[in-house]
């Protein structure tokens, strides 16, 4: 499947769609059944051309498995490991101390209760390059795009092109998986869905390139920003301007 967004905003990745299934994709990445592993790595490599997998029993880490709809509650003393750890807690996640992504336990703790906490019916949930989907034989529940601030900015602007409001863009904090997959998800309950723009994550940036974030949609808002595109200010000189200095 084709982008006319993606190649109006001369991405240098592909748009990864996001799939739950209950049929395994052959050779797919996938994590070692119990390791550790970032899920947004996975991401970066479906941008640049490879399908990844993930099941119960293979998601990489905690946060992971929250972030993908696969499991659905924090383990005990988690909210240590986000904020100032504690005496006799072992390591988590493969990182040797505390995050300090919150200031207090407590304030970790509410995180934790504020995230939206769901376990997907399907067995997989699958990254893959947009490009490669076949709308006749599955239908992606997410689309995430990649982009620098330029492009971001366009996809802000036709988020919001074609609907009333203001707010049709959420910068929420969660972990980079939870931004890419979880809570786009969520959006879903709402009467009218938001993207979300994702990987403020601290512990995911190194996954990335250093200029871009994510900005994700469901598969339904993918196909009503697309159909936006003719006569949009992607048309126009003001966005072309911008445009020039964007490179191939």
């Amino acid at each position: 499947m084709q982008s006319e967004i993606a190649q109006r905003l001369k991405l240098k990745y592909s748009p990864i769609a996001i799939l739950f299934t209950n049929e395994k994709p052959q050779g797919a990445l996938e994590f070692a059944e119990g390791r550790w592993g970032c899920v947004v790595a996975m991401l970066t490599a479906a941008a640049k051309g490879r399908r990844a997998v993930f099941s119960r029993t293979t998601f990489g880490c905690e946060g992971g498995g929250i972030g993908l709809g696969l499991i659905n509650q924090y383990s005990d003393g988690f909210e240590y490991f986000m904020s100032t750890g504690k005496e006799g807690l072992p390591p988590m996640d493969g990182i040797p101390e505390p995050e300090a992504f919150k200031k207090t336990p407590e304030l970790a703790k509410d995180f934790m209760e504020t995230i939206p906490l769901i376990n997907i019916p399907e067995q997989y949930v699958v990254f893959t390059p947009l490009t490669e989907v076949d709308t006749a034989k599955e239908e992606p529940k997410i689309v995430v795009f990649y982009a620098n601030p330029d492009q971001l900015s366009a996809l802000v602007v036709l988020a919001n092109y074609g609907r009333t409001g203001i707010d049709n863009v959420i910068v929420p904090y969660a972990a980079g998986c939870q931004t890419v997959c979880l809570l786009p998800w969520h959006e879903a309950a709402r009467e009218h869905p938001r993207a979300v723009i994702g990987l403020m994550d601290i512990s995911a940036r190194p996954r990335i390139d250093t200029n871009l974030l994510s900005f994700s949609v469901l598969y339904a808002m993918f196909k009503e920003m697309e159909d936006n595109v003719p006569g949009s200010f992607l048309d126009k000189s003001e966005w072309n301007k911008v445009a020039r200095r964007i490179a191939q």
